[in-house]
């Protein structure tokens, strides 16, 4: 007995990281593996739902059709994280991403090797495959709706594979698994903002990376503009530097001219990492398709044109650049947007505006109402800034399905609405609770039985063994 355990520690202690297995799943026939939830793509929000649902005993796999795992933030490097927080300004952020966001707020986590160390540490023990190409899916009848039985796959070995799985969860920035289902619905997009038929998204933002640049120079050179209202004349309008972070330059920004179209260079989102190296979100890249990888492929060689020439022009027109440097680029694009598709209760934008909670209630959330920019609204528009609110677990329960889950930026939200719920902070504290509860709960009853009494006791639950709290502002 005691030499099987060590056998299996030490089988456990050599396998690959990121694809250590808990427990070995159920076959349901050759060349067949059935698991209790199987999650499409390795985006955060899906990771952490895997996490906590393994952790609870139910046996989880992720499939990612990217090559490598990290999704938006480590493969896309969106390396900043938006803060929700109430009127009072108090964060609301809860559960696993708390210790992430101490860790940025502090300084410690900035750069792209300190976030893949935290990433590393939440798949480390979960079956994890990536590069794999999904053949086809199999749905079956479920009372008056439907389900999804199984899923077909090749791997990297080109093999093909086939997997059930009593729970389905998409966690991909192209719909890649909901995409394949039959029954579904998109939810209208930006088209509804621009009154236009042909649906429109949000722009995707190429990232760029620099170094030697001198962070203590440029926050010098904002503070001799200072009154405030000054600043804003020089610089353009909300225009801000502390020693973390600077944003604006808007009036310094909007007089580059792109080489490539489909491209704008909006103002300045930049964190300082330490040791002069600065991330910058601000390369906005219109009309790609991150469902299709010509047009991803495309947008990532115009990004990677155009950082050159951004370079050149920061070095002659902003202060602490002038021996900056590349400092290599994304591998992927930061994609605000995408298909969604209806959901059991699609979150409004009153609803958000209203501070409105939900009986079943898996996050609550916050930030402002933030649509970024298309070809037809270049330059984003903004509706407002909500308090506190409510997300339910059937925003994350795709309609007509029994088993199939979105979540992250898959959320089931008005296209306003989803301005706000996008961000990371308020679907991954949903994604966190929705993985507790498939492990609690998932004896006992189907999520889409769950009953405001049964939530009562779910709510409780969390309170008391993870100190998640999505009752209360």
């Amino acid at each position: 007995m005691l030499l099987g355990m060590v056998s299996l520690l030490i089988m456990t202690f050599f396998l690959p990281r990121g694809l250590t297995r808990i427990s070995q799943p159920e076959s349901c026939g050759e060349g067949c593996s059935r698991y209790d939830i199987v999650v499409i793509g390795s985006e955060i929000q899906g990771v952490l739902l895997a996490k906590e649902a393994q952790n609870l005993g139910r046996s989880v796999l992720i499939l990612d059709p990217r090559e490598k795992p990290g999704g938006e933030l480590i493969q896309g490097q969106m390396l900043f994280l938006d803060e929700p927080m109430n009127k009072e300004r108090k964060s609301l952020v809860q559960g696993e991403l708390k210790a992430l966001f101490d860790g940025y707020n502090k300084g410690k986590i900035r750069d792209l090797h300190e976030f893949q160390a935290y990433y590393d540490k939440l798949i480390q023990d979960i079956t994890l495959k990536s590069g794999i190409t999904i053949s086809g899916v199999e749905e079956d009848a479920a009372g008056k709706g439907h389900r999804m039985k199984s899923l077909t796959y090749k791997d990297r070995d080109r093999k093909t594979y086939k997997v059930e799985a009593g729970y389905w969860v998409e966690n991909t920035d192209f719909n890649a698994l909901t995409g394949r289902l039959k029954h579904k619905r998109r939810i209208p997009g930006m088209e509804t903002i621009e009154k236009s038929h042909k649906p429109d998204y949000m722009g995707a933002t190429y990232m760029l990376n620099f170094k030697n640049v001198d962070w203590k120079k440029l926050s010098k050179e904002v503070l001799k503009h200072y009154p405030l209202s000054n600043v804003r004349k020089v610089f353009g309008p909300n225009t801000y530097v502390d020693w973390n972070f600077a944003v604006g330059f808007s009036n310094v920004m909007a007089q580059y001219v792109p080489a490539e179209k489909l491209v704008r260079l909006r103002g300045l989102n930049m964190a300082n990492q330490g040791d002069g190296k600065v991330i910058i979100n601000a390369l906005i890249m219109y009309n790609v398709d991150p469902s299709s990888d010509a047009s991803v492929k495309e947008a990532m060689r115009k990004g990677e044109a155009e950082a050159p020439r951004i370079l050149e022009y920061l070095r002659s027109r902003l202060p602490g650049f002038e021996q900056a440097e590349l400092n290599g680029f994304p591998s992927y694009l930061y994609i605000r947007d995408f298909n969604r598709f209806e959901t059991d209760y699609v979150l409004k934008y009153e609803d958000v505006m209203g501070g409105r909670m939900f009986w079943d209630n898996v996050s609550i959330g916050a930030y402002p109402v933030d649509l970024q920019g298309t070809v037809h609204i270049p330059h984003g528009i903004g509706f407002g800034v909500p308090d506190a609110y409510g997300i339910p677990l059937r925003s994350f329960e795709l309609k007509e399905y029994d088993n199939v889950l979105v979540v992250g930026k898959n959320i089931g939200a008005d296209i306003k609405a989803y301005g706000s719920s996008r961000i990371m902070a308020n679907n991954a504290l949903a994604a966190q609770t929705i993985g507790i509860i498939l492990g609690y709960e998932a004896d006992r009853k189907r999520l889409k039985e769950l009953t405001p009494e049964d939530f009562k006791r779910i709510h409780q639950y969390l309170k008391r063994r993870h100190h998640i709290d999505v009752e209360h502002i």
